[in-house]
């Protein structure tokens, strides 16, 4: 009888360059580039330090519309393929992960600049599906308003589906590239998808072959219950955030049961928050170097500014911060981040909150899960993942002695107790993970017709 493999922890690596959401101060680090964002061989290193830790994935965020008061690793940063394709071939295990958006995208091309970057790779692309919450895009690509929610979502799903489609153009035995009999194709294995929609009719088929993995790796992280209903129906990895163990659970057995309600096997769903890790040479060491980097890149104006991203970029600077929260600021967030946007306006509701104190509230310096000396955050981590609040982690590369130290000294002991691994199992993104290879369905569907025929 065989032996049950044991579940491993993944981790992936997420980059944010010069700083991300609550990080306008990031790129006075010394250690990093002040053009990291668009640093090719910065991103480059760090492909190959994730890889050498034994990481599973790189992702690579990406948005469609920027303001001033936008993070600087917005304002100025590379487009996510074109990136991965660069990073495709300075690696050999890594998966590579690109946020792309179905809102302002159209099926044939992400799934064709996908399949490219699948054969470029040896089958190690994955894609974070969004739907866009910045509102402002709409104006980037010739429309007048945003999609509503409902619509953001039910093209997004039609979207994936038709991406899928477009991928099984090609069963596997396609190409024979027989110079004896002259072929190159065998037309039999060619297929048009022929999809009519509600959002979208593509014919196909797709002009790129079936990959090593089948396909790329889905990836989703809406939190709303559009998106966590996505997430069951289509994501094969989930990008999501909690701040406590219990929240974790939560949404782990929210998120897989809705799954398996699907007729999912909810095994075959990797659940990877992103987290910041915080590392000393004791707990008390950490948990003053945690509030040292945080209170660096914290800045209220800036807070007050970003404050309108969920809101579709509303300006919260026309307001008296100290009169009550603006509740009526809502309005904007129904084309945008409406889920954050109503947190965020329940949080100041719930506490009587005036602006001023919301602000302050939401970027203060706060204790987080994971800080400590090594051995406390190797432990805090495998309580989790023993707990089942999570599959794997997101550990976000921001200052770069934080993720040395966690790469050098707390992947190490997770690899000492066999929940992390030592060596790749691997060489596509869903070997890695642990995920099956879809199984092209006008493959399935013949073997199934001769099936029958012998009954």
């Amino acid at each position: 009888m065989s032996a049950v493999k044991q579940r491993q922890l993944k981790l992936g690596a997420v980059t944010y360059g010069t700083g991300g959401p609550g990080q306008p101060y990031l790129w006075l680090d010394e250690d990093i580039p002040v053009d990291a964002s668009v640093d090719i061989n910065w991103y480059i290193e760090q492909a190959r330090l994730a890889e050498e830790a034994k990481f599973d994935l790189i992702f690579i965020v990406d948005s469609q519309f920027i303001t001033a008061d936008s993070p600087p690793h917005y304002l100025n940063r590379l487009e996510p393929l074109t990136l991965l394709s660069a990073l495709a071939v300075t690696t050999k295990h890594l998966g590579l992960v690109a946020t792309m958006t179905t809102s302002y995208n159209d099926p044939f091309n992400i799934a064709r600049r996908l399949a490219s970057l699948e054969l470029i790779s040896g089958g190690r692309s994955g894609w974070n599906v969004v739907t866009s919450g910045d509102a402002g895009a709409a104006a980037n690509f010739s429309r007048a308003e945003h999609f509503d929610y409902d619509t953001r979502y039910a093209r997004g799903l039609e979207f994936v589906q038709v991406a899928q489609g477009l991928w099984d153009s090609y069963e596997a035995d396609a190409f024979p590239r027989d110079r004896a009999s002259r072929t190159f194709l065998d037309p039999t294995r060619q297929h048009q998808l022929n999809h009519k929609g509600e959002h979208f009719q593509v014919t196909g088929p797709l002009n790129v072959s079936r990959s090593p993995q089948g396909q790329p790796v889905i990836f989703q992280a809406g939190d709303s219950d559009q998106g966590r209903d996505l997430g069951a129906t289509i994501g094969e990895g989930i990008f999501t955030h909690a701040a406590t163990i219990e929240q974790g659970q939560a949404f782990y057995n929210d998120l897989k049961g809705r799954a398996a309600v699907k007729g999912r096997d909810p095994q075959e769903i990797v659940i990877m928050p992103g987290v910041s890790v915080y590392i000393g040479d004791t707990d008390k060491e950490a948990r003053e170097i945690e509030l040292d980097l945080q209170t660096r890149d914290r800045d209220f104006d800036r807070a007050l500014a970003e404050l309108g991203r969920p809101f579709a970029w509303h300006d919260f600077r026309q307001y008296d911060l100290d009169a009550p929260f603006p509740q009526q600021a809502l309005v904007h967030a129904e084309r945008g981040f409406r889920t954050n946007a109503e947190h965020i306006a329940k949080l100041a509701a719930d506490n009587g909150f005036t602006l001023r104190q919301t602000v302050e509230f939401i970027s203060a310096p706060r204790p987080t899960a994971f800080a400590g000396a090594p051995t406390t955050v190797a432990d805090q981590i495998q309580r989790w993942f023993e707990a089942r609040a999570l599959d794997g982690l997101n550990v976000g590369v921001g200052h770069p002695a934080q993720w040395r130290r966690f790469r050098e000294e707390v992947v190490p002991i997770l690899q000492e107790r066999g929940i992390v691994r030592t060596e790749y199992e691997a060489s596509t993104l869903r070997g890695n993970l642990g995920l099956p290879v879809p199984e092209n369905r006008h493959t399935k569907a013949r073997e199934q017709e001769v099936a029958l025929l012998r009954i």
